[in-house]
């Protein structure tokens, strides 16, 4: 890359959380911090995986994304266990993108910890902080913190309505199983202009949209696999819920991997080796069986959940998602596996110079019904 790009204007709504009109789509990227390799195949030091990853969300800052976000994890082949921790020295090097959690690990967390750090965040960033709470899809976190995977479900529940109430800012009258009681008790620092912006993310169950739509948070699908269309029945019911619950609308997103490059061969040639080794590790791990070309070619076709191509490509499936599902936003999971951190950061320059404002004159022209 000669040099970082000039900055491009943003709109942003009003409220952060807030439907965008159907001729526009805001465009984030998020990551785990996936551990690159080095030229002799051995795994980089998490510390210089930690720093290359303040450098891309630097130039996603600089190329006018709308949000970055990083996955909370704890084990190896991730770099992010303290997601508001990195988000603070972004928030330092960074001026307009919106800085999250993707997502923060609530069933193993303290919720007023939670608030606590992601109000500090949003104080340093001026009011750009936003937290995706969920259950994750790895379990590390509850033999690391000493909790016990009976207790899965409850653990998240309850810690979900103890957080909304502390998210509301006013003293907190709570009590469950799964900690002590409060009574009255206040949680600071507060934010200044708003609440904290707090998203669910969810994998595609229905019950997990109803919760959402109960709670009347703005709800974020990972599509990891399959077809971005046959989440539009999810879709559907959380906007039907969110009205029977008299809430109003918020912002409906969508997580999924992918990879930009200069050309559609490009992309798919340097994105496969590692899109494979990740998905043959993660298989193994879950009882899947093995992958192979066919299932990536399928992955990356128009209709699939995977968004690798070259501007144009991705562009234009970014559009296909946005008439199919009306969605608000669409965060690209821009690190898959060892993919090199100079091949993550053409991909970053490309989704915010060539990427957006291609999606955007396409929208433009044919805005979702």
């Amino acid at each position: 890359m000669a040099g970082t790009p000039a900055p491009r204007p943003v709109s942003v709504p009003e409220s952060p959380t807030a439907p965008v009109a159907p001729d526009r789509i805001l465009l984030g990227l998020n990551t785990f911090g996936d551990v690159g390799e080095n030229p002799d195949g051995s795994p980089q030091p998490h510390a210089r995986v930690l720093r290359q990853l303040l450098e891309e969300a630097q130039l996603a800052d600089a190329v006018g994304l709308h949000a970055f976000g990083v996955g909370e994890h704890h084990r190896k082949d991730y770099a992010v266990s303290a997601p508001e921790v990195f988000l603070a020295a972004a928030a330092a090097r960074t001026t307009r993108i919106r800085l999250g959690s993707a997502v923060t690990v609530l069933s193993s967390d303290d919720p007023i910890r939670v608030f606590q750090r992601f109000s500090t965040v949003d104080a340093i960033s001026n009011g750009r902080a936003e937290v995706m709470l969920g259950r994750g899809s790895f379990i590390e976190s509850f033999p690391l913190f000493g909790l016990d995977l009976a207790d899965y479900e409850v653990l998240f529940e309850e810690k979900l309505e103890l957080f909304d109430k502390v998210r509301a800012q006013k003293p907190v009258h709570w009590e469950g199983r799964t900690r002590p009681a409060m009574a009255g008790l206040s949680v600071y620092p507060p934010l200044e202009r708003h609440l904290l912006p707090a998203w669910i993310g969810v994998g595609g169950t229905p019950e997990s949209v109803l919760r959402c739509a109960q709670y009347g948070y703005p709800i974020i699908f990972a599509i990891i696999g399959g077809q971005p269309r046959a989440f539009r029945p999810l879709v559907d019911l959380y906007r039907e819920a969110m009205a029977k619950y008299g809430h109003p609308m918020q912002q409906v997103a969508t997580h999924s991997p992918g990879h930009v490059a200069d050309t559609d061969e490009q992309a798919r040639e340097e994105l496969f080796p590692h899109w494979l080794k990740l998905r043959n590790k993660l298989g193994a791990e879950r009882g899947w069986g093995p992958a192979g070309r066919g299932e990536f070619d399928a992955l990356c076709a128009p209709e699939g959940a995977l968004y690798v191509g070259s501007p144009e490509t991705v562009a234009r499936k970014i559009v296909l998602l946005k008439q199919n599902l009306g969605v608000d936003r669409f965060d690209l999971k821009y690190s898959n596996g060892p993919l090199p951190h100079s091949a993550m950061m053409r991909s970053i320059e490309l989704m915010g110079t060539a990427v957006a404002p291609r999606v955007a004159e396409l929208l433009a022209d044919s805005p979702a019904r």
